[in-house]
């Protein structure tokens, strides 16, 4: 996972993105504010996909997921399901782990207001095409909201039309993996209710049994 078609920590691609990362480093210079790189097992067989880096959380710590009120949820699932040794996500040198899992952003980069243009989403997309071919057969991407299933769709070169987003839908890929998608566990979503920690754990246990089908 450390070649440039699957992560490239200097990409400039996206020029609007890259000047926003620009202001956001004179303004917290203690802040990662890069591209930031997949974390996880190389060898995954559960690829969760996200949005992007939001600013406090990923952007400034250099880990997805880390930082932010959205990595709470996710963290201690992913701990509760055996697939983290721990379940709180600190800093890149908190020692967490993940096993059988690697974590990713449809966008790589930081996006003003958490919004990608849609032709930032379409150049990050290489990226995640080169992590989602390098999961073994019958492996599952768990994609954390709609731009996020977009994204897969996008990845693997099929029409959107013929697979919709919705909570625990799941969809069998060409490739010979599965997507899977739930709500975002942003903080609106579970504050809210429309995500519980109940019904994200139900995604994760369909996940399971999906990959212990193979």
């Amino acid at each position: 996972m450390n070649d440039l078609t699957s992560f490239d920590p200097d990409c400039r691609q996206c020029p609007r993105l890259a000047g926003f990362l620009d202001e956001v480093r004179s303004r917290y210079p203690d802040y990662h504010a890069r591209p930031v790189a997949p974390f996880g097992d190389a060898a995954a067989r559960l690829l969760v996909v996200g949005l992007a880096p939001g600013l406090h959380g990923a952007n400034a710590s250099g880990r997805p997921f880390t930082g932010d009120f959205a990595g709470v949820l996710l963290y201690e699932t992913l701990h509760r399901f055996g697939y983290s040794n721990t379940p709180i996500s600190v800093s890149r040198s908190d020692g967490l782990r993940l096993r059988g899992c690697r974590i990713t952003n449809a966008v790589k980069c930081l996006p003003p207001q958490n919004k990608p243009l849609g032709s930032e989403i379409a150049a990050c997309n290489r990226f995640l095409r080169s992590e989602m071919q390098s999961l073994a057969s019958g492996s599952v991407v768990l994609a954390l909201g709609i731009v996020a299933h977009q994204a897969v769709v996008k990845a693997c070169r099929l029409k959107m039309r013929d697979f919709k987003f919705g909570h625990s839908e799941q969809y069998l890929l060409p490739n010979g993996l599965t997507l899977l998608d739930s709500y975002h566990c942003s903080r609106y979503n579970t504050q809210t209710r429309r995500l519980t920690p109940e019904m994200f754990y139900s995604v994760f246990e369909q996940a399971r049994r999906l990959l212990a089908r193979c």
